[in-house]
C-alpha cells in the first residue's frame, strides 16, 4: 500500500486498537478500524477516528472513508463535510479493496 500508516490506541499501556489509512496525494483514506474485544463497548473506536479524522482535517488532507465504520462517524458527524471526499474505485483500490 502507498504510504500505509495508521493511528493506535492504547488504554493504560496496553493496546485496544487502531484505525488504518493510507495518504494518496491530498487525501487520506481510511481504510479500517478496530477495537479490541476487551475493550469493546466504551465508546473508544469513536474517540480514534474523531482523533484520526482532526489530525488529518489539521494536516490538510481531504478525507476517504473507505472503513464502513468511518462512513457512519462523517455520517453523524459534520465537522468534517468540509474535507470530505466521496470514495471512488481508485481509493478502494489503493487499500486493497477493489
Amino acid at each position: 500500500m502507498p504510504d500505509a500508516h495508521h493511528y493506535e490506541l492504547t488504554v493504560d499501556g496496553e493496546h485496544a486498537g487502531v484505525l488504518a489509512y493510507v495518504d494518496i496525494g491530498d487525501q487520506r483514506v481510511f481504510h479500517h478500524t478496530e477495537v479490541d474485544d476487551k475493550f469493546s463497548g466504551q465508546g473508544l473506536a469513536g474517540e480514534l477516528v474523531s482523533a484520526g479524522l482532526s489530525d488529518a482535517k489539521a494536516a490538510g488532507k481531504r478525507i476517504v472513508a473507505v472503513c464502513p465504520y468511518v462512513a457512519k462517524y462523517v455520517s453523524r458527524h459534520h465537522d468534517f463535510d468540509d474535507v470530505l471526499d466521496p470514495v471512488t474505485p481508485e481509493a478502494k483500490a489503493a487499500v486493497g479493496g477493489g
